[in-house]
């Protein structure tokens, strides 16, 4: 069997695909992910590149055909000529391939000898596909199907390549149909991107879950919209209108507009059963007696947005224990120029009230932190007893936390007006009775954070009762929705109404169904914000979602959204934003999705077909305890609709693939059933997926442990077990930036910036045996080649050792075995410790590259960071480093007197400091001065400081990674914060720096 080397072996255009993406991260409306929550998805942007790149062939597998073609060829000689002509210009193209290489260098070429016209015109065809990726990124062109197309003609002509290779071999027709591509699966399908953007792509996709909620998402992603793709809806508004005018219902057009016809049908109904729960607030004359602000409000009742509640307990104090005092995390209501808001608590008469006071607070700090004095401490509001954690939990348990009224947010002119709580609001609230509520346990164990410990066991614990009724009647409502659309379809006298057959799935049922389940996830959307655990956030004055984060944590103030009526948090909005996900599927007549519910450790899906997955991360995320939030209430709506998805109380957890520790009774007990299920998960892909594709997978877990034999981790090395035992070896590796760039590091905590996208094939029969010695060589020749491709593509310092695993195991995975001294294997903890070690050396190497005052400093800021040291230490060290301290303090970059030095602060460098008049200038000093003009000026005036270093910012940018590595391993974090936001911010700084110097030289002398 021939199978040419793909795309993402090879090659790729990285820093595009990581800009799209982190931008791509901002984007809400309008984005498949707003059809349903889902935890950790891929950027769109990087599973389009990385599935298009995993089926493209590299050029240099076809590299005759491109000079067979006369144009193509008589650009590449003319191109060879130029690089024969001008070395610099040669050293460029090399330079660029190495930089897009992903599990190694290119060989770099003799300077006297000149490259191939092959290798020219394979670089020159690679430069084609990266222009296509690039545009096949940009948010902008996500259902451009111009751009889409040209993609998919790639593909097609790839493959047809690959048929026409093996046409006879004994499967052909099985494996290598000309007419037919292979279909794609994803078996940790998620939240769906990996399956949407291959069926995108023109692919038939096939998504596997264990988790019903993630089934649910990608049916509505990929299965639902090809299905009913150009159907006219069959609302009565719709039909009304089509008989005035013909119209072209493209896509999931038609759908879209039904779910927004029967999501206002179901608001409506919901508020002629349940709206006096949600009053409107009339504006009287007695409330602007005392806000004056109220005045043109006056006789008008305003819609609720929010009700704002404060959690209570029982003074600690006795002379105040019959008072549930509040713990309230802040009494700011909002913080907008112009438009400030607080609570102001009034004691009096043994008690206290609320009210709501317009302008800056006198007291700043106290009303910002509400009656909180530090994680679950408070004080009591009565006599400022201090209330301990532990008392609030006792209490919580026993069932006497309470809740008081602190703010009524209602719907102004021109936005938000906060009005103190009433009694009949408050009664009002409290007067609902919900007939049902839903069962199970709150997840006791999440690494984010639960609220468990406080008495909040139960799912119905997180509602208040009105939260109950409302949310139960939208829920009920779903299957009222969907008699409602059978009646209307059936009745219906559309044209084209014959696109909805009785003997398929494409029958008024299934129509009907889907359209339920839209409105299903509009419910379980609105859930999202409305529980207690929503708290009220004041800078776009809005509640916030439950999940916040991927956790459940306890919240002390929150906001009981009104979900009948209004902007943010009503079940109105989330139809809307159901829509808007809907419609940003470019659904297609032809294009197929299957959405299953299937293990992935025993699944058969696989067979024959194309593979990209995003497998869970060891132990970082419990999607099964997160989802049973959203089970079930999906339950209570769609169990008629989807008994098989249903027939569980609770989504299932023992099968899930994390290393769970209280599941599986201890931490060793959880590895082993990961690394067995993983094994097992990725051996059915190693025997089961199409010959002639690599598979990606996508892995991001911190390495976090040490010990003597060097830094690993549990996550990485027990996965990357599971893979290798499986028989893959990697071919590739390639960090992704697929987490948001504003995203705070934790330092410890398993995030990252980027994902590791492992590009995998299974590993060669006659794959040699090497010694412990061999690897070693190998790595050290190897990696830092790899080390300076990774830095030189602008990889985040905080992801560097992660993305340093990719190369190394590369190395390690092209072998059967690495013997150690006593012909024992060596492990992949053990591999990987040698890749860490290898890694720093290669680090530490590179400070040759720096002048010696840059030396020293790095030296002395390893052992003493920014604090004083003793003059003697330094003066030895800075014989040993061919310096002297008095020339350091000349240089600007080190203070001395009584004994003592200390390197100078990025803040404390002079801001009138120019690189062009600096006779001692120093690498150290650039970052510094980079990061004092960063953090205090922003990226244009770093751009500008840039500027004037001109090529010798490069190696500033190289110094910030070995000193982002001494922070880590110090655990000072915010020096390396201060570096890691530098490096990120780098290619926009150089971005801006070259618009602020014209490039003097002309485009002859380019050439």
């Amino acid at each position: 069997m021939t199978f040419n080397k793909k795309l993402i072996e090879v090659a790729l255009p990285l820093e595009a695909i990581n800009i799209a993406s982190a931008r791509e991260k901002s984007i809400r409306h309008g984005h498949p992910s707003t059809l349903h929550l889902w935890w950790a998805r891929r950027p769109l942007a990087a599973a389009r590149a990385v599935i298009f790149s995993q089926m493209v062939d590299d050029p240099s597998e076809y590299v005759e055909e491109l000079l067979a073609d006369v144009e193509k060829r008589q650009k590449a000689e003319r191109e060879h000529r130029k690089q024969v002509k001008v070395w610099e210009t040669r050293k460029q193209v090399f330079d660029k391939a190495e930089a897009w290489s992903g599990s190694g260098p290119n060989p770099t070429p003799d300077p006297g000898t000149a490259p191939t016209l092959e290798g020219v015109a394979a670089q020159i065809e690679r430069e084609r596909l990266f222009a296509i990726i690039e545009q096949l990124v940009l948010w902008e062109n996500t259902t451009n199907e111009k751009v889409l197309q040209a993609a998919r003609d790639e593909i097609w002509r790839s493959w047809r390549r690959t048929c026409k290779q093996n046409a006879d071999h004994p499967r052909a027709a099985e494996l290598f149909n000309p007419e037919k591509l292979p279909a794609f699966h994803d078996p940790f399908a998620g939240g769906g991107a990996l399956p949407l953007e291959a069926q995108r792509l023109g692919l038939e996709s096939y998504a596997s879950d264990l988790n019903p909620v993630a089934v649910l998402i990608n049916k509505a992603m990929i299965e639902i919209p090809p299905k009913f793709a150009g159907m006219p809806p069959v609302n009565p508004k719709a039909r009304a209108e089509m008989t005035l005018m013909k119209r072209e219902w493209k896509g999931a057009q038609g759908l879209a507009k039904d779910v927004r016809y029967y999501g206002q049908w179901m608001r409506d109904e919901a508020e002629k059963r349940i709206g006096y729960l949600y009053p409107k607030v009339e504006i009287t004359a007695e409330m602007v007696k005392e806000r004056p602000d109220l005045k043109k409000y006056v006789g008008q009742k305003l819609t609720v947005i929010a009700w704002l509640w404060a959690r209570t307990v029982k003074s600690p104090n006795p002379a105040f224990a019959h008072v549930d005092v509040p713990l309230a995390s802040t009494f700011m209501l909002s913080i907008k120029p112009g438009k400030d808001a607080y609570v102001e608590p009034i004691i009096e008469s043994g008690g206290y009230r609320f009210t709501v006071k317009i302008g800056k607070p006198k007291d700043t700090d106290t009303t910002k932190n509400g009656t909180k004095l530090e994680r679950a401490n408070f004080t009591c509001l009565m006599s400022g007893t201090p209330i301990s954690g532990d008392y609030i939990k006792a209490e919580g348990k026993a069932g006497r936390m309470g809740a008081r009224l602190m703010t009524i947010v209602a719907e102004g002119e021109r936005g938000r007006v906060y009005l103190a709580p009433s009694e009949p609001m408050e009664a009002l609230a409290r007067s609902a009775h919900p007939k049902w509520q839903p069962e199970g346990d709150v997840p006791a164990h999440l690494s984010g954070g639960t609220c468990v410990p406080y008495g909040f066991e139960h799912w119905n614990n997180l509602f208040t009762p009105r939260q109950l009724v409302a949310l139960t009647t939208f829920a009920d409502l779903v299957q009222d929705a969907r008699n409602q659309i059978l009646h209307d379809a059936i009745t219906s006298d559309l044209p084209d109404n014959d696109k909805l057959h009785h003997n398929d799935d494409t029958n008024i049922t299934a129509y009907a169904n889907a359209v339920a389940l839209y409105l299903a996830f509009a419910v379980s959307k609105t859930t999202n914000r409305s529980s207690t655990l929503c708290t009220f956030k004041i800078s776009v004055e809005c509640p916030g979602d439950t999940f916040g984060r991927q956790a459940l944590p306890m919240t002390w103030d929150y906001a009981e959204a009104n979900t009948v009526s209004g902007p943010s948090g009503s079940f109105e909005s989330m139809v809307k934003n159901t829509v808007a996900g809907l419609l940003s599927n470019d659904a297609r007549l032809g294009t197929v999705g299957h959405a299953v519910q299937f293990d992935a450790s025993s699944q058969s899906i696989s067979l024959n077909k194309l593979v990209s997955t995003d497998p869970p991360y060891y132990d970082n995320i419990s999607y099964a305890d997160l989802s049973d939030f959203f089970y079930i209430w999906l339950r209570h709506s769609l169990k008629p609709i989807f008994p098989d998805l249903f027939a569980t109380l609770a989504v299932p957890k023992i099968e899930e693939l994390i290393a769970s520790s209280h599941r599986h009774g201890s931490k060793d007990k959880a590895e082993s059933f990961f690394l067995a299920g993983m094994t097992q998960a990725m051996r059915r892909l190693s025997e089961q997926v199409h010959p002639n594709f690599p598979v990606t997978i996508y892995y991001a877990f911190k390495q976090a442990e040490s010990n003597d034999e060097g830094t690993a981790s549990t996550g990485w090395d027990t996965f990357l077990e599971a893979v290798i035992r499986a028989g893959f070896a990697l071919t590739g590796t390639w960090p992704m930036r697929t987490e948001r760039e504003n995203r705070k590091i934790n330092q410890g905590a398993n995030g990252l910036a980027s994902s590791i996208v492992l590009v995998c094939r299974p590993i060669s029969d006659n794959a040699p045996i090497v010694t412990r010695r061999d690897f070693v060589n190998a790595l050290k020749t190897e990696l830092p080649a790899a080390l300076a491709h990774l830095q030189a593509g602008n990889i985040a310092p905080v992801d560097l050792a992660q993305a340093a695993i990719g190369p190394g195991m590369a190395v390690y995975t092209r072998y059967a075995k690495v013997l150690d001294a006593q012909g024992q294997p060596l492990s992949v903890r053990q591999a990987l410790a040698l890749i860490n070690q290898t890694l720093d050396e290669a680090l530490a190497e590179q400070e040759g590259d720096f002048d010696s005052d840059t030396r020293w400093a790095l030296a002395w800021f390893e052992q003493n960071g920014f604090a004083e040291g003793e003059y003697g230490v330094a003066e030895t060290l800075s014989k040993a480093k061919d310096t002297s301290v008095n020339g350091m303090v000349e240089a600007g970059i080190l203070a001395s007197g009584k004994g003592k030095v200390r390197l100078l602060k990025p803040a404390e460098l002079p801001a009138s400091w120019d690189p062009a008049s600096d006779a001692r200038l120093t690498a150290w000093e650039m970052v510094h001065h980079l990061i004092r003009v960063l953090e205090s000026e922003g990226e244009s005036a770093a751009a500008a400081l840039e500027a004037k270093l001109g090529a010798q910012a490069e190696t500033a940018r190289e110094l910030c990674y070995r000193l982002y590595t001494i922070c880590e391993r110090k655990k000072r974090n915010a020096e390396a914060l201060s570096y890691n936001a530098l490096v990120q911010s780098w290619p926009e700084i150089t971005r801006l720096a070259r618009e602020t110097v014209k490039p003097f030289v002309t485009q002859d002398r380019l050439l």
